[in-house]
Formats: structure tokens, C-alpha cells, sequence
């Protein structure tokens, strides 16, 4: 049941960099909340496995705070990386 509910912190968290940070009209609407949910998730089953308590708040924390992390750098480089992309086929198709 924790595995769901640190799931759900990290689709609020990766909702919260999508619509917190810019250039979110270069990704669609649930990539970044999806990056969170997996970060999170990947995140608390390995602290569980390295032998934390699955009620601990450490894991907690350490699972919301890599999802926020995440997604906020999953954010700011897809968006870069469109723009990047976007511009280069711009040049190259004006050529054509």
C-alpha cells in the first residue's frame, strides 16, 4: 500500500514541475508526471530492498525528493532539447 501512495507523490510531484516550470508546450501533458511515478516507484523498492522500513520517514523522503528531482530535470531538458531539435529542422526544412 506505501508503494501506491509514494507512486501518487511522485505523479503530484512530477505535476507540480510540469505546470511549475517552463516550456511545458514541448512535452506532452503526462510525460513528466510519469517520470515522477517511476522515479518514486524505482526509488522506494530499492530503498526496501536495501533493507529499509517501508514505514520509515527516511524512505519517504528520500523517494519524494528523488521524484521532484527527476522530474524537474526530466522537465528542463526535454524542453531544451525540443527547442533544440524544433529549430534545426526548422533550418533544415527552409533549405529545401
Amino acid at each position: 500500500m506505501e508503494l501506491l501512495f509514494v507512486t501518487l507523490g511522485g505523479i503530484v510531484l512530477g505535476l507540480a514541475a510540469r505546470y511549475g516550470l517552463p516550456k511545458r508546450d514541448t512535452h506532452g501533458v503526462l510525460l513528466v508526471p510519469a517520470i515522477g511515478a517511476i522515479a518514486a516507484s524505482v526509488v522506494w523498492a530499492a530503498l526496501t530492498w536495501m533493507g529499509w522500513k517501508f514505514d520509515g520517514g527516511w524512505s519517504w523522503v528520500a523517494s519524494l525528493a528523488a521524484a521532484g528531482i527527476v522530474a524537474a530535470l526530466a522537465s528542463a531538458l526535454l524542453g531544451r532539447q525540443r527547442r533544440a531539435s524544433d529549430a534545426e529542422l526548422l533550418t533544415k526544412l527552409s533549405r529545401a
